[in-house]
């Protein structure tokens, strides 16, 4: 018995019936779970990569998300096989490019490419949907072309991490530190005798110390272009798509693979409005514990972000919960609580000008 049998092999079909639109789906589902475990499949990310598909373009992302959890459950119940043969049976002839295709991205590493190990699945994918080398290997080209062009849309737009090179600041004289682009001012918020670091480059800047101190303030002239399709969408799901479809893919995914937004809230008396996310982040500490063996391993976090607009430039304040020593969270609404009350706190601090 081969490794994905479960997967290929089933005689079985699900009791439950797919659209075609649905079966591209759950060739998702399928792959995401086939060298994993259905615990350890994250419905809302699987939702978001689905919803770029032309395929899903008349859907709300909530109702890929449902059906995801749909899928996952027929998994659950009936098993991975079954649902791949159901899903497989369902495809549209129109769609089986796409049902490969969905299978490609989900095994996509960060290099964008498919590691060896889960290559032999991807065989036995093509096999399956009755692909030609030839398609199967213009459909990875394309989905890897896409991949790039976004990300390169994402860095056009600016919201996500500057690669620039990064200035520490060792100047605390001041108590205060102003933007390079004279946009606002905020008090020091870190001791130098805790190891207090103030670390700027083009549009951010960052402040922590060696006990678990971090807020950062990400910066971004706001263009007037923006306007209109702020206008046009509403401020509530303008802010969000910055901060969750664009930022925190390119600026923490990217870093910490298994991060996931687990709380997000659109404050609409705040700032004139501002939108809240609440990021699990396992081993994404900015801080590390020293191992027996003298290696760093990175500490878990929680870290929440809270984006707005103020003048001509739009904001990403960040701030961390790393769990030092042993400690334990509470439970999730209370870390969302406390982060976001810690962030308005120091939001208070920064004069905009």
């Amino acid at each position: 018995m081969t490794k994905y049998d479960k997967v290929f092999n089933s005689p079985k079909t699900s009791e439950e019936s797919l659209s075609p639109e649905e079966a591209v789906a759950a060739i998702a589902t399928v792959t995401a779970i086939a060298d994993s475990s259905i615990e350890n499949v994250d419905a809302e990310s699987l939702a978001g990569i689905l919803w770029e598909f032309e395929v899903f373009e008349e859907y709300s992302e909530d109702e890929i998300a449902e059906i995801v959890d749909r899928l996952i459950g027929i998994a659950e119940e009936e098993g991975i096989g079954p649902l791949f043969n159901t899903a497989k049976v369902s495809l549209s002839d129109e769609l089986v490019l796409d049902g490969f295709a969905a299978g490609v991205i989900v095994l996509l590493d960060d290099e964008l490419a498919i590691p060896k190990p889960k290559q032999a699945y991807l065989k036995k994918l093509q096999a399956a949907l009755e692909l030609e080398d030839e398609e199967a290997e213009e459909i990875i080209k394309e989905v890897v072309a896409a991949f790039k062009e976004t990300e390169e849309e994402y860095a056009d737009d600016g919201y996500a991490d500057d690669e620039d090179e990064t200035v520490v600041i060792e100047d605390f004289s001041q108590q205060t530190y102003q933007s390079p682009l004279g946009n606002f001012t905020v008090q020091i918020p870190v001791d130098p005798h805790q190891g207090g670091r103030i670390q700027s480059q083009e549009g951010v800047v960052g402040f922590s110390d060696d006990i678990g101190t971090l807020l950062r303030i990400d910066y971004y002239p706001f263009p007037l272009e923006q306007l209109e399709e702020l206008e046009s969408v509403g401020q509530e799901e303008y802010l969000q798509t910055i901060l969750v479809d664009k930022y925190v893919p390119q600026a923490i995914f990217v870093n910490v693979p298994d991060a996931s937004v687990e709380y997000s809230e659109y404050l609409k008396d705040t700032l004139r409005g501002a939108y809240y996310v609440l990021i699990d982040m396992p081993k994404g500490s900015t801080i590390s514990k020293q191992e027996n063996n003298g290696t760093a391993i990175r500490l878990d976090a929680y870290r929440g972000l809270l984006t707005f607009i103020s003048g001509e430039f739009l904001y990403i304040v960040s701030s961390q919960h790393s769990f030092i020593n042993g400690e334990t969270p509470d439970s999730l609404e209370e870390e969302a609580e406390d982060i976001k009350e810690s962030i308005l706190e120091f939001v208070e601090t920064i004069e905009f000008t």
